[in-house]
């Protein structure tokens, strides 16, 4: 979802299919057996489903006219400030 130009909102499938998930974690570099409980759910049947996350501080800034997302962050974060 867009609002006065920038998108707040997203969503996406996710991965259900066991497979499919273990072969995206070794294609990342991640050991599958690390997330044992995680991927018990994928093993035994877990229904295709979606996700939606909304930028809380995008719509925010787009809400007060702001120029820059670091003037509605809690907490903002750049290649110089890493610690609130």
């Amino acid at each position: 979802m867009e609002f006065r130009g920038l998108e707040i909102t997203s969503g996406g499938q996710r991965i259900h299919d066991y497979n499919e998930q273990v072969e995206k974690m070794k294609a990342q570099g991640l050991d599958p057996a690390d997330f044992k409980n995680y991927l018990e759910a994928h093993k035994y049947g877990l229904p295709p489903h979606g996700g939606l996350g909304i930028g809380l501080e995008r719509l925010l800034m787009k809400l007060l006219n702001k120029n820059n997302i670091r003037e509605t962050s809690l907490f903002p974060r750049d290649i110089n400030r890493l610690l609130p």
